[in-house]
Protein backbone atom coordinates (compact mmCIF):
# COMPACT_ATOMS: atom_id res chain seq x y z
CA UNK A 1 0.00 0.00 0.00
CA UNK A 2 1.15 3.55 -0.69
CA UNK A 3 0.68 6.09 2.09
CA UNK A 4 1.10 9.86 2.24
CA UNK A 5 2.07 11.51 5.54
CA UNK A 6 1.36 15.25 5.76
CA UNK A 7 3.12 16.41 8.93
CA UNK A 8 5.36 19.43 9.63
CA UNK A 9 6.86 17.96 12.82
CA UNK A 10 9.95 16.41 11.21
CA UNK A 11 10.85 13.94 14.01
CA UNK A 12 7.25 12.70 14.21
CA UNK A 13 6.97 12.40 10.42
CA UNK A 14 10.26 10.50 10.27
CA UNK A 15 9.16 8.13 13.04
CA UNK A 16 5.83 7.46 11.36
CA UNK A 17 7.53 6.83 8.04
CA UNK A 18 10.01 4.38 9.55
CA UNK A 19 7.34 2.40 11.41
CA UNK A 20 4.91 2.23 8.48
CA UNK A 21 7.66 1.24 6.04
CA UNK A 22 8.60 -1.56 8.46
CA UNK A 23 5.00 -2.75 8.08
CA UNK A 24 5.58 -3.10 4.34
CA UNK A 25 4.08 0.15 3.04
CA UNK A 26 5.57 2.64 0.60
CA UNK A 27 5.47 6.01 2.35
CA UNK A 28 5.77 9.56 1.00
CA UNK A 29 6.17 12.52 3.38
CA UNK A 30 5.51 16.23 2.97
CA UNK A 31 5.31 19.02 5.57
CA UNK A 32 3.16 21.31 3.41
CA UNK A 33 -0.55 21.15 2.69
CA UNK A 34 -0.13 22.62 -0.78
CA UNK A 35 2.30 19.86 -1.74
CA UNK A 36 -0.04 17.21 -0.34
CA UNK A 37 -2.94 18.42 -2.49
CA UNK A 38 -0.69 18.47 -5.55
CA UNK A 39 0.69 14.97 -4.88
CA UNK A 40 -2.77 13.51 -4.29
CA UNK A 41 -4.08 15.03 -7.52
CA UNK A 42 -1.27 13.50 -9.57
CA UNK A 43 -0.83 10.12 -7.91
CA UNK A 44 -2.92 7.43 -6.23
CA UNK A 45 -2.50 6.91 -2.47
CA UNK A 46 -4.21 4.20 -0.44
CA UNK A 47 -4.25 6.32 2.73
CA UNK A 48 -3.38 9.86 3.80
CA UNK A 49 -2.25 10.60 7.37
CA UNK A 50 -2.98 14.31 7.77
CA UNK A 51 -1.92 16.73 10.50
CA UNK A 52 -4.34 19.62 11.08
CA UNK A 53 -1.82 22.16 12.40
CA UNK A 54 0.10 22.77 9.18
CA UNK A 55 1.65 26.13 8.21
CA UNK A 56 -0.15 28.23 5.56
CA UNK A 57 -2.75 25.74 4.24
CA UNK A 58 -4.01 23.88 7.32
CA UNK A 59 -5.18 20.29 7.41
CA UNK A 60 -8.88 21.19 7.28
CA UNK A 61 -8.37 22.97 3.96
CA UNK A 62 -6.24 20.09 2.65
CA UNK A 63 -9.01 17.65 3.58
CA UNK A 64 -11.66 19.83 1.94
CA UNK A 65 -9.67 19.94 -1.30
CA UNK A 66 -8.94 16.21 -1.27
CA UNK A 67 -12.62 15.44 -0.96
CA UNK A 68 -13.59 18.05 -3.60
CA UNK A 69 -11.22 16.51 -6.15
CA UNK A 70 -11.78 12.80 -5.37
CA UNK A 71 -11.59 10.68 -8.52
CA UNK A 72 -14.78 8.98 -9.67
CA UNK A 73 -12.63 6.12 -10.93
CA UNK A 74 -10.87 5.26 -7.69
CA UNK A 75 -13.14 6.82 -5.06
CA UNK A 76 -12.13 8.94 -2.07
CA UNK A 77 -8.80 8.18 -0.42
CA UNK A 78 -9.10 7.24 3.28
CA UNK A 79 -7.80 10.04 5.54
CA UNK A 80 -6.61 9.63 9.12
CA UNK A 81 -6.43 13.03 10.84
CA UNK A 82 -3.77 13.77 13.46
CA UNK A 83 -4.07 16.83 15.66
CA UNK A 84 -3.13 18.37 18.98
CA UNK A 85 -6.63 19.88 19.14
CA UNK A 86 -8.91 17.81 21.33
CA UNK A 87 -11.92 20.12 21.23
CA UNK A 88 -15.11 18.36 20.20
CA UNK A 89 -15.89 20.99 17.56
CA UNK A 90 -12.55 20.33 15.85
CA UNK A 91 -13.24 16.60 15.73
CA UNK A 92 -16.72 17.21 14.37
CA UNK A 93 -15.37 19.58 11.73
CA UNK A 94 -12.79 17.05 10.56
CA UNK A 95 -15.34 14.25 10.33
CA UNK A 96 -17.84 16.51 8.57
CA UNK A 97 -15.18 17.36 5.98
CA UNK A 98 -14.74 13.66 5.25
CA UNK A 99 -12.06 12.35 7.60
CA UNK A 100 -12.30 8.58 8.11
CA UNK A 101 -10.66 8.54 11.53
CA UNK A 102 -9.25 10.97 14.08
CA UNK A 103 -6.35 10.71 16.55
CA UNK A 104 -5.33 13.32 19.13
CA UNK A 105 -1.63 13.86 19.88
CA UNK A 106 0.16 12.43 21.72
CA UNK A 107 -0.82 8.93 20.66
CA UNK A 108 0.60 5.43 20.95
CA UNK A 109 2.25 4.17 17.77
CA UNK A 110 0.74 0.66 18.05
CA UNK A 111 -2.73 2.22 18.12
CA UNK A 112 -1.96 4.34 15.05
CA UNK A 113 -0.65 1.38 13.05
CA UNK A 114 -3.74 -0.64 14.09
CA UNK A 115 -6.01 2.14 12.86
CA UNK A 116 -4.05 2.36 9.60
CA UNK A 117 -4.54 -1.37 9.04
CA UNK A 118 -8.25 -1.08 9.81
CA UNK A 119 -8.73 1.82 7.38
CA UNK A 120 -6.88 -0.02 4.63
CA UNK A 121 -8.95 -3.17 5.17
CA UNK A 122 -12.16 -1.15 5.11
CA UNK A 123 -11.10 0.64 1.94
CA UNK A 124 -10.30 -2.63 0.18
CA UNK A 125 -13.60 -4.15 1.27
CA UNK A 126 -15.58 -1.26 -0.19
CA UNK A 127 -13.51 -0.54 -3.27
CA UNK A 128 -12.42 -4.02 -4.21
CA UNK A 129 -8.84 -5.25 -4.27
CA UNK A 130 -6.53 -2.72 -5.88
CA UNK A 131 -2.81 -2.82 -6.52
CA UNK A 132 -1.15 0.60 -6.59
CA UNK A 133 2.38 1.36 -7.72
CA UNK A 134 3.16 5.05 -8.07
CA UNK A 135 0.79 6.48 -10.69
CA UNK A 136 -0.34 2.97 -11.73
CA UNK A 137 -3.46 1.34 -10.26
CA UNK A 138 -4.80 -2.12 -11.10
CA UNK A 139 -8.35 -3.01 -10.14
CA UNK A 140 -8.08 -6.79 -9.95
CA UNK A 141 -11.85 -7.28 -9.72
CA UNK A 142 -12.90 -5.11 -12.65
CA UNK A 143 -9.68 -6.07 -14.49
CA UNK A 144 -9.03 -2.43 -15.34
CA UNK A 145 -5.79 -0.47 -15.17
CA UNK A 146 -5.25 3.25 -14.74
CA UNK A 147 -2.09 5.28 -15.26
CA UNK A 148 -2.12 8.79 -13.79
CA UNK A 149 -5.88 8.43 -13.45
CA UNK A 150 -6.40 7.59 -17.13
CA UNK A 151 -7.44 4.15 -18.46
CA UNK A 152 -4.49 2.03 -19.55
CA UNK A 153 -5.10 -0.56 -22.25
CA UNK A 154 -3.41 -3.88 -21.53
CA UNK A 155 -3.67 -7.14 -23.45
CA UNK A 156 -4.54 -10.19 -21.34
CA UNK A 157 -0.97 -11.47 -21.21
CA UNK A 158 0.47 -8.01 -20.55
CA UNK A 159 -1.90 -7.76 -17.58
CA UNK A 160 -0.85 -11.18 -16.31
CA UNK A 161 2.87 -10.38 -16.55
CA UNK A 162 2.39 -7.02 -14.83
CA UNK A 163 0.34 -8.57 -12.02
CA UNK A 164 3.13 -11.06 -11.30
CA UNK A 165 5.76 -8.30 -11.18
CA UNK A 166 3.59 -6.05 -8.99
CA UNK A 167 3.23 -8.84 -6.45
CA UNK A 168 7.01 -8.82 -5.94
CA UNK A 169 8.22 -5.22 -6.26
CA UNK A 170 12.02 -4.96 -5.85
CA UNK A 171 12.30 -8.75 -6.09
CA UNK A 172 13.58 -10.73 -9.06
CA UNK A 173 10.95 -12.81 -10.86
CA UNK A 174 12.29 -15.51 -13.17
CA UNK A 175 10.98 -15.99 -16.70
CA UNK A 176 9.91 -19.48 -15.68
CA UNK A 177 7.78 -18.11 -12.85
CA UNK A 178 6.17 -15.61 -15.22
CA UNK A 179 5.48 -18.34 -17.78
CA UNK A 180 3.76 -20.46 -15.11
CA UNK A 181 1.61 -17.52 -14.03
CA UNK A 182 0.67 -16.52 -17.58
CA UNK A 183 0.17 -20.05 -18.95
CA UNK A 184 -3.56 -19.93 -18.27
CA UNK A 185 -3.96 -17.22 -20.90
CA UNK A 186 -3.66 -19.65 -23.78
CA UNK A 187 -0.96 -21.65 -25.57
CA UNK A 188 2.42 -22.57 -24.19
CA UNK A 189 4.80 -19.63 -23.93
CA UNK A 190 8.49 -19.39 -24.58
CA UNK A 191 11.00 -17.15 -22.76
CA UNK A 192 11.20 -15.07 -25.94
CA UNK A 193 7.46 -14.43 -25.77
CA UNK A 194 7.84 -13.12 -22.22
CA UNK A 195 10.51 -10.72 -23.48
CA UNK A 196 8.00 -9.36 -25.99
CA UNK A 197 5.33 -8.75 -23.33
CA UNK A 198 7.84 -7.09 -20.99
CA UNK A 199 8.98 -4.86 -23.85
CA UNK A 200 5.38 -3.80 -24.53
CA UNK A 201 4.82 -3.06 -20.87
CA UNK A 202 7.96 -0.94 -20.74
CA UNK A 203 6.81 1.18 -23.66
CA UNK A 204 3.55 1.90 -21.83
CA UNK A 205 4.88 2.38 -18.30
CA UNK A 206 8.35 3.93 -18.55
CA UNK A 207 7.10 7.36 -19.70
CA UNK A 208 5.36 7.54 -16.28
CA UNK A 209 8.54 6.60 -14.42
CA UNK A 210 7.68 2.92 -13.82
CA UNK A 211 10.67 0.75 -14.69
CA UNK A 212 11.06 -2.98 -15.26
CA UNK A 213 14.71 -3.95 -14.96
CA UNK A 214 16.23 -6.97 -16.68
CA UNK A 215 18.45 -8.98 -14.34
CA UNK A 216 20.48 -10.96 -16.82
CA UNK A 217 20.51 -14.68 -16.21
CA UNK A 218 17.73 -14.43 -13.63
CA UNK A 219 14.64 -12.59 -14.88
CA UNK A 220 12.94 -9.25 -14.31
CA UNK A 221 12.34 -6.89 -11.43
CA UNK A 222 9.81 -4.10 -11.10
CA UNK A 223 11.71 -1.29 -9.42
CA UNK A 224 10.27 0.61 -6.49
CA UNK A 225 8.57 3.79 -7.69
CA UNK A 226 10.40 6.95 -6.58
Amino acid sequence: MRLLIVEDDAPLASGLQRILEAEGHAVDVTPRGEDAVSAASNERFDLVILDIGLPQMDGFEVLRRLRATASDKTGPTPVLVLTARDAVEDRVRGLDLGADDYMVKPFAMPELTARVRALLRRSQAHGGPRIAHGPLTLDTVARRAFLKGEPLELAAREWAVLEVLLAKVEKIVSKEAIIQAVAGCGDDLSPNAIEVYVSRLRSKLEPAGIRIRTVRGFGYMLEEYK
